[in-house]
């Protein structure tokens, strides 16, 4: 776990203009996101978990050796998601730390085949996350939509359920939008799930697969190739093959960068040799996320500060990032204007002080 939730480089003006900016966020989990206050309420209520029920104690429990082992504690804190009602919480409460942050619109990345096989009805499981969709948008104003992910790890089996729930008109939550394909990349070829997105893309969803995270720039060819990929989340490893991003630029595919994520879990070993600039120079749409913010000690507005580093945005630079992310997004014509509205006239606002 990352030891400053801020980036401390950042300028404090520049933390204070993020703070207000209204933003969108397209690559963050539903489990992911889970706060340590949350995750220790659900260890608790179900003791036999190996999740510390201890706040204090997430800190060293969040710390990864690498991507396997964050798969390893990732999947131990979905094993706390037992019960609608522990669907329920989440969400919702995932819906108030992005409205926290000034997330205008959240596309949350859902992976239903990791509670539905734990005995979670699947009818209670999509009733429990449109009602708290329903009631986050009323009580905060955040607007959230679905993306339904295959684990990839759970192989073919998990990839034909998820796209059974995905497709079926008398499963399919009114907030569903995309259809992704997340976990581990090595050994999980992108290729063998070109049917299931065949399917998904048929029933009207968006392709949004992780691609490049900790392999080369082939898995993203190929999610570009087999998988009809729109956005690619991460897609790290992009900066190694030109022709690979000359292609996402030309195309205009946004890459789903989560610069601390991919520290946290070894992608790249430093925050000075990510290759975020590579992409925005080359024309790329960068767009900034947070991914699995608790489990890496950070959140959207410290992303948006080390971007701002990285990248050496001031407060016109880093608008234009959030208004790349809302024009990425799955967000229909007027609701993307009435953001970047928002968007430009807190910009102007804060320039003229």
């Amino acid at each position: 776990m990352t030891e400053h939730l801020v980036d401390p480089r950042a300028p404090r003006d520049l933390k204070a203009f993020v703070a207000g900016l209204p933003k969108a966020e397209l690559h963050v989990h539903h489990v992911g996101s889970a706060s340590p206050r949350i995750v220790s309420e659900l260890a608790a209520r179900h003791p036999d978990s190996k999740v510390p029920a201890d706040p204090a104690a997430l800190v060293d429990y969040f710390s990864f050796t690498d991507f396997a082992h964050f798969i390893e504690v990732y999947l131990s804190v979905v094993d706390l998601i037992r019960t609608p009602e522990d669907v329920r919480l989440l969400t919702y409460e995932v819906a108030r730390d992005l409205a926290r942050q000034q997330v205008r619109y959240a596309e949350l990345t859902i992976t239903p085949f990791s509670s539905t096989r734990r005995g979670i009805d699947e009818r209670a499981f999509m009733d429990a996350i449109e009602d708290a969709r329903k009631a986050a948008e009323a009580d905060f104003g955040t607007v959230l939509r679905w993306c339904f992910d295959i684990p990839g790890e759970a192989g073919l089996e998990a990839a034909e359920e998820t796209t059974r729930l995905a497709t079926d008109d008398r499963l399919r939550p009114e907030g569903l939008v995309s259809f992704g394909l997340g976990g581990p990349e090595v050994g999980v070829p992108r290729p063998q799930f070109k049917p299931y997105f065949d399917r998904a893309i048929a029933a009207g969803l968006h392709s949004v697969p992780h691609a490049g995270e900790t392999t080369g720039p082939q898995t993203v060819w190929d999610a570009l190739t087999h998988l009809r990929a729109e956005r690619i989340g991460h897609g790290t490893s992009s900066a190694q093959d030109p022709k690979l991003l000359a292609h996402l630029a030309e195309h205009r595919i946004p890459l789903e960068v989560c610069p601390t994520s991919n520290i946290a879990t070894r992608a790249v070993r430093t925050l000075d040799e990510h290759p975020i600039k590579e992409f925005a120079e080359a024309g790329v749409v960068v767009t900034i996320n947070s991914d699995d913010p608790p489990m890496f000690g950070t959140d959207l507005d410290n992303e948006y500060a080390v971007a701002a580093r990285l990248l050496d945005l001031d407060e016109q630079g880093l608008a234009e990032l959030a208004k790349n992310a809302v024009e990425a997004s799955f967000l229909d014509a007027t609701g993307k204007a009435r953001i970047n509205e928002e968007i430009d006239t807190y910009t102007a606002g804060w320039l003229d002080r």
